[in-house]
């Protein structure tokens, strides 16, 4: 037989089994598929160990996962219900029993990919995990991707202004007939004036001596994916919320002229700590927010906070034990550590430098200042502490608490979403006040 027929025929199969057959090897707890523009997370939770062997088949495109020490299970088999239409990356799921303590996984895909497998100790809420991340063969150039969408959105409003100008020059036109007409009374009346085309608004003159740039705000809903972040105490995440804040700044940051935001994930996915740093420096931004809602030990603990990086330890034992917590994330959200690339870039990101710690405290006053009008602040100073995500050595970096989660009135507050509004209007006024004082253009910025 065919190594190509052996495939299809094997990964098509699917048994049906049995109460005694089901009994014997890893009892499988979840199953788990997280789809997103970067790459999609296949998951799968067992009681015990488990370990994986994979390859890639072409014509059509596919990888072909066998996973050792395991039995066919109901559990199992819910993962080909669980691949979304939309999934950038997986067409499908097969699965089937390949041998005696084998399952096989046959994923079809829609591009190609560059597989990662890896195996998770237990941590959190979860036991062992088995890890299938499919990232793409050629990552997107997200600057440019930026760039296009900003053009694009110019021209959109170019042309709407353009048309309301025409509509108004037609009305002012038909409104000097008519009352041309209704002077003349009975008398015949003449040819209508032609109206001439209206132009279209002149762009404004650049400014003599000043150079326009795209100005970029990297945007960080913590969390995501695997790692839901706190749970408030009727069951609100944190990584919810903290998504639904930074889509709401994010339109306000594109509303503004020679302005985009970058998310480092728009989607229910997790992102790697030094992944979201290395995001950020990517597109080369003016700025780096990380939005998080978190809990502490008493949950009597209230008010919003903002951090940056410190060089000297932390300002306080709530900033230090909150910054071990979100170092933590990656653990929780299931990073690949044997990666090469993963270690080279947190070995860049070890360069902090005072000039960023400086430029980010006067970014975290601005912001601390407005925030401080929407509710209770926990602490009246920008605190400092040594968090993994804020450490990109170029830009200037901060962590807003925009609550404590785990309190009742302040969970019931982030449900609000007039309270997440004026969250995001506050936390957009201390970006524009940051700028006004520190203006983008004046600064040299490398490629």
């Amino acid at each position: 037989m065919r190594r190509r027929d052996w495939l299809r025929d094997t990964g098509s199969l699917v048994l049906l089994l049995g109460a005694r057959e089901l009994a014997f090897g890893a009892t499988i707890l979840a199953v788990r598929v997280w789809p997103a523009p970067d790459y999609t997370r296949v998951t799968i939770e067992s009681d015990t160990a488990l370990a994986a062997t994979h390859f890639l088949v072409g014509e059509p495109q596919r990888v072909v996962i066998d996973v050792d020490g395991l039995e066919l299970s109901p559990t199992l088999r819910e993962l080909v219900g669980q691949v979304q239409p939309d999934d950038p990356f997986i067409a499908g799921v097969r699965v089937g029993q390949n041998r005696p303590r084998v399952v096989r996984l046959v994923i079809d895909l829609k591009q190609p990919i560059a597989p990662q497998v890896f195996a998770l100790e237990p941590v959190a809420a979860y036991r062992h995990r088995m890890v299938f991340d499919l990232h793409p063969t050629v990552e997107p150039d997200p600057l440019l991707a930026l760039i296009r969408e900003k053009a694009a959105a110019d021209t959109a409003a170019a042309s709407v202004e353009t048309a309301e100008a025409a509509e108004r020059a037609a009305s002012q036109v038909g409104d000097a007939l008519g009352e041309f007409l209704g002077q003349l009374g009975d008398r015949p009346a003449p040819a209508a004036p032609r109206a001439s085309a209206p132009t279209a608004p002149r762009a404004p003159r650049p400014v003599p001596g000043k150079t326009e740039r795209l100005v970029i705000v990297a945007l960080d809903p913590g969390h995501g994916g695997e790692d839901p972040g706190a749970i408030g105490p009727t069951g609100l995440q944190e990584k919810d919320v903290v998504l639904a804040i930074a889509r709401l700044l994010r339109a306000r940051i594109n509303a503004q002229p020679n302005m985009r935001a970058m998310m480092t994930r728009d989607a229910d996915f997790f992102v790697p700590l030094h992944e979201r740093v290395r995001k950020a420096r990517r597109v080369q931004a003016d700025l780096f927010i990380s939005i998080h809602a978190d809990a502490f030990i008493r949950p009597q603990a209230r008010g919003a906070s903002v951090f940056v990086l410190s060089e000297r330890g932390a300002t306080s034992v709530e900033a230090r034990w909150l910054a071990k917590k979100e170092n933590a994330a990656d653990l929780v959200g299931g990073v690949n550590i044997k990666t090469k690339d993963a270690a080279v870039t947190r070995a860049l990101l070890d360069m902090s430098t005072s000039a960023q710690i400086k430029d980010s405290l006067k970014l975290g006053a601005a912001v601390l200042r407005r925030i401080g009008r929407v509710g209770r602040l926990h602490k009246p100073r920008v605190e400092q502490a040594g968090f993994a995500v804020l450490k990109a050595p170029d830009v200037p970096s901060i962590l807003v608490e925009t609550a404590f989660i785990s309190n009742p009135d302040e969970e019931k507050l982030l449900r609000d979403p007039a309270y997440r509004t004026r969250l995001a209007d506050a936390l957009m006024d201390g970006i524009q006040r940051y700028f006004a004082a520190n203006p983008p253009l004046a600064r040299n910025r490398g490629a």
